[in-house]
């Protein structure tokens, strides 16, 4: 996971234009308002997973130290890290960490409205879904990014034997094609966001966006718009999605190259803020965008480093096409605990390297 790639091995597809097939999918489940972390397990631990310089606090630590609320004037759920406090040398910063209850089978779309998202050097942000059984199940990354990087990405941890072939997608972006946690350092197949409004201060400048995730027995694909190009179709009233009205999806990974039934099994979504750890706090990515020592310089540093360092959600909504679309909680095993799965080097090779010149 951390084997530089060398650029030759970066792959720009440009005969992706074909749009995917979709389909019609209803809501099954909407997190938003009041009643948003109604269902959601809080991690309640340190960073035992990405080596991350945090504390993922518990529910009750999250209200009542507002590291999870939703906030009274937008109706919009806030996660943060903590900016208020300062942090003694070898200890952690808390922040959170929370994953969906039920999980969510393949035959659903999971859609995420967002006005903000975690930036800054040290923070290392990620909306992505798990299997408990991990690596077995699978992994889909729909939004991560690290420090002050330019672009966000998207990625799949598997098994071996899945591969992303054949991609419909807009993104020539692509990190690489091996989706296998085992080999390249778990490095996974990554498609980096073409949009430079995907992360950081340009995506709240613009608005905010919306990230789209279909994971169908056709393949998962992923979309990405910015908030002048979100279709009309997607609101906070919806009550269906047509996946085939989206145009072409920025990522795409077809059952042709990975068959869904033998990689994928039902997913926890999570969201989660980490600091440092094996990506963010990595001294080739660190130092690609921010100066100074990860933990010395911010971590414990002045909290103000944080106030960038927070989700501002509308809504999070998941469809489905019925039938056992929804894993019901009382049924789940516990959430995975495994170690989370990167692609630290691609990223910062790729996304620094050669993605300005784009």
């Amino acid at each position: 996971m951390t084997r530089m790639v060398p650029l030759g091995l970066v792959t720009l597809c440009l005969n992706i234009v074909a749009p995917v097939a979709g389909a019609s999918y209803d809501i099954v489940k909407d997190f938003a308002g009041s009643s948003f972390f109604d269902d959601w397990d809080f991690f309640g631990s340190f960073d035992n997973l990405t080596n991350g310089d945090v504390n993922f606090v518990s529910a009750s630590q999250a209200q009542s130290s507002r590291l999870a609320f939703v906030d009274s004037s937008t109706n919009h759920a806030i996660v943060k890290v903590d900016n208020t406090s300062m942090v003694p040398f070898n200890e952690k910063r808390n922040t959170v960490r929370i994953s969906t209850k039920d999980r969510y089978a393949v035959g659903s779309v999971w859609v995420a409205d967002m006005v903000h998202v975690p930036f800054g050097c040290s923070v290392w942000p990620a909306w992505w879904s798990q299997s408990p059984n991990w690596p077995t199940g699978g992994e889909i990354d729909t939004f991560e990014a690290v420090n002050l990087a330019p672009r966000s990405q998207m990625g799949l941890h598997t098994l071996q034997g899945c591969t992303q072939q054949n991609p419909t997608q807009s993104s020539t972006l692509i990190n690489s094609t091996d989706c296998n946690h085992d080999v390249n350092n778990n490095q996974g197949c990554i498609v980096t966001t073409p949009s430079t409004a995907s992360y950081g201060q340009a995506f709240s400048a613009a608005g905010g966006g919306v990230w789209v995730t279909e994971y169908a027995e056709t393949g998962i694909s992923v979309w990405f718009f910015e908030r002048s190009s979100v279709p009309s179709s997607i609101s906070g009233t919806m009550s269906s999605i047509d996946t085939s009205t989206l145009g072409t999806p920025v990522a795409n990974w077809p059952s042709g190259g990975c068959n869904m039934d033998q990689f994928f099994e039902a997913q926890h979504l999570i969201l989660d803020i980490t600091l440092c750890g094996d990506f963010a706090g990595a001294p080739a990515v660190f130092s690609q965008t921010c100066s100074g020592v990860c933990y010395n310089d911010y971590v414990i540093g002045s909290p103000s480093n944080y106030d960038n360092a927070y989700f501002d959600i509308n809504f999070i909504k998941i469809f489905g096409t019925g039938g056992n679309t929804v894993i019901s909680s009382q049924n789940n095993a516990a959430p995975a605990l495994s170690i989370r799965p990167l692609a630290v080097a691609s990223f910062a090779t790729f996304v620094y390297a050669i993605g300005t010149v784009l």
